[in-house]
């Protein structure tokens, strides 16, 4: 009988009935018990905790009613329906837990069906006792046990109501074997309805487990993404302080820094040429025209605009007219060409370019004593060069791998603070392009970078080829 009888049905905590949209508790998947055969609902738990108690009340006061003339048979009756009260007190209602114990409710069930079926033949009265029966069939037993249990209430119902009957005529055989098919295709009708609104109670009672479970999870990776959206907008606003910071700081360097070590240069050569009025007014002339620049690019630095050079010229007209301001600046001649098809390019690397032609020249001006120096804007298929070239004293390459690799701290010794040679490789690199210094001591010094250059225009709308070679200076 191990595999009749199923669990109580689902409870939470205080030990209310929970079903979907109910608004009581439902049980977690993982707390949840096995379910029942039937859904309780429409039935109370009065069905099996009271009813079988009053039903077996009032067949008692029948028997008390109407065996009053046959003693002995009314003893017996009594004895079997005290029995019978005994059998539910004490394995059903005083032992709960005993409830979702198969073996215990199957001796159970089993024991009562006996004592109902000796009753209903004893007194026909006794039927009404017997419907109990399909209660706890339904209460307790998993399908299709509850069929079986309905079956055999049906027969003893049928038993019961014909009690009068004598079968052993045909028409009464007829009359019992009708009764019989009808008691017990009700009986089982009426189980199999309710244990399909069972199941369907329960795939409804599984699928609000399973959307409140996906609900729990969709949360949980809601909260998640927003912890690391808060992340990731953090992580993005300090990159973009932190890029700012480096814009700033080589904005600075280009404009401010390479401005005011011109003003210094010119301010000094004005000092040695205090005895000659037109010298010193060149040199004074030369500090001040500087000043005005570099605090007109300092202005633009900070509003994040291009340099004025690029905003009204292309990028080879801008580079020659760095070179001219710088060669007669300097006194210094400086050859510049361009080759190649003049093709587009992005703007940031037309900055990077300009900034880079700027420092390299500014560099030159400061330590490379040189009397040449050589500009060549190269246009490629897929990239864009620029070569600065001069026969100054050239340096130790080494020096500047060394300070690439080092701190802030270490690279004071080493352009300008860590920002001359290092800031063009950040600039360049920054592009994805590349930065190559070639230089010895007494030998000069070659500086080539390269920014990828924009998809080649079609046929006939490119500017000019093989621009010609301009040379500029004192000399030129």
């Amino acid at each position: 009988m191990s595999g009749l009888m199923s669990p109580p049905s689902r409870s939470g905590p205080d030990g209310r009935r929970g079903y979907p949209m109910t608004g009581v508790m439902l049980p977690s998947p993982a707390a949840a018990p096995r379910p029942q055969a039937q859904d309780s609902r429409f039935l109370p738990a009065g069905t099996v905790t009271i009813l079988p108690y009053v039903m077996l009340a009032v067949c008692v006061m029948l028997t008390l009613v109407f065996q009053t003339s046959t003693p002995g048979t009314m003893v017996i009756n009594l004895a079997l329906s005290a029995l019978a009260g005994a059998w539910i007190l004490c394995l059903f209602t005083l032992h709960p837990g005993w409830r979702d114990r198969p073996r215990i409710m199957g001796v159970f069930y089993v024991g009562l069906l006996v004592i109902m079926a000796v009753l209903v033949v004893r007194a026909t009265w006794y039927g009404l006792f017997t419907l109990t029966a399909w209660f706890y069939a339904v209460r307790l037993l998993r399908w299709p046990w509850p069929l079986l249990g309905a079956a055999a209430v049906g027969v003893m119902a049928a038993i019961s109501q014909t009690y009068g009957i004598n079968k052993a005529t045909s028409i009464g055989l007829f009359i019992f074997v009708t009764l019989v098919a009808v008691e017990v295709l009700l009986g089982c009708g009426f189980t199999y309805f309710m244990w399909r609104s069972s199941v369907q109670a329960e795939k409804r009672i599984q699928a609000v487990a399973e959307l409140s479970e996906a609900n729990r999870r969709l949360e949980a990776s809601l909260a998640e993404n927003a912890g690391l959206q808060a992340q990731l907008l953090a992580q993005a606003r300090e990159s973009g302080a932190l890029d700012e910071r480096h814009r700033m700081a080589r904005e600075i360097h280009d404009t401010l820094a390479q401005g005011l070590a011109g003003i210094i240069t010119q301010l000094q050569a004005a000092e040695h040429a205090a005895e000659t009025a037109a010298a010193w007014r060149r040199h004074v002339s030369a500090a001040t025209a500087l000043a005005r620049e570099s605090l007109s690019e300092a202005r633009r630095s900070v509003d994040a605009l291009r340099p004025e050079p690029l905003e009204t010229a292309r990028l080879s007209d801008a580079l020659a007219g760095v070179a001219e301001r710088w060669s007669q600046l300097n006194k210094i001649a400086v050859q510049f060409t361009v080759t190649g098809t003049v093709g587009p390019i992005w703007p940031e690397a037309e900055l990077t370019l300009l900034r880079t032609a700027q420092e390299a020249l500014a560099n030159v001006a400061r330590h490379a004593h040189a009397t040449r120096v050589g500009l060549t804007l190269s246009y490629m298929e897929d990239e864009v060069a620029l070569d600065v070239r001069d026969d100054g004293a050239g340096f130790d390459v080494s020096r500047l791998d060394r300070a690439d690799g080092a701190g802030p701290a270490d690279r004071q010794d080493t352009a300008d603070g860590g920002f001359g040679l290092i800031a063009m490789r950040q600039r360049v690199e920054g592009l994805a392009g590349t930065l190559q210094v070639e230089s010895e001591v007494g030998g000069g010094t070659a500086i080539s970078a390269c920014v990828p250059a924009l998809p080649a225009l079609p046929a006939g709308a490119a500017g000019a080829s093989d621009q010609p070679t301009a040379s500029i200076g004192a000399d030129a």
